[in-house]
């Protein structure tokens, strides 16, 4: 649900009041909930790509794939890997490394890890990629781009600009 932070206050026992407003009716979850324990997520709202985007991306993925004739899977990871803003580098114990590494990749067929020495001793430097899934607008265009540019080099056909417009995120993307 979408809202607004209002206030933060104090009780004298130490705890911590929040106060939210929301956009849609709660009505009906707050007569539920009150009372009981509760779990709380409060994070910054982004706007979410659109499903046809999504439905877009893969296509693309489709035809590349049997264009290249190679599996659709590592074209939309490979996609994934070329793209920026959709990763980040982590320092990991090389005791904890396996471990990691398949907690990681078990989230998704997007989520995938890559290893590069770090000058700390016992640990190795991972490359996180995030997949699709939590891509906001934004990514979602990056990643659409790319994808288009592989299949015109590929001689694929691909949406006219006028026609990518049409897609609810992607001509909005930078907005705020």
């Amino acid at each position: 649900m979408r809202g607004r932070l209002r206030d933060l206050t104090f009780g004298m026992d130490g705890s911590q009041n929040i106060t939210v407003t929301v956009t849609e009716d709660f009505r009906a979850q707050f007569d539920q909930l009150k009372g009981g324990e509760i779990s709380v997520e409060i994070k910054k709202y982004r706007k979410r790509r659109s499903l046809d985007a999504n439905a877009y991306a893969l296509v693309l993925i489709d035809k590349i794939a049997a264009t290249l004739r190679v599996d659709k899977l590592e074209v939309y990871r490979q996609a994934i890997r070329s793209i920026g803003g959709v990763s980040e580098i982590l320092c990991v114990q090389d005791t904890a490394l396996e471990k990691f590494r398949a907690v990681w990749e078990a989230n998704g067929i997007g989520w995938q890890t890559e290893t590069m020495p770090s000058k700390l001793e016992g640990c190795t430097n991972v490359v996180i990629y995030y997949g699709s899934s939590t891509y906001d607008a934004k990514q979602m265009t990056l990643l659409i781009d790319h994808l288009i540019q592989d299949a015109k080099a590929l001689g694929i056909e691909t949406m006219a600009p006028a026609e990518l417009e049409r897609l609810e995120g992607y001509a909005k993307q930078f907005e705020s």
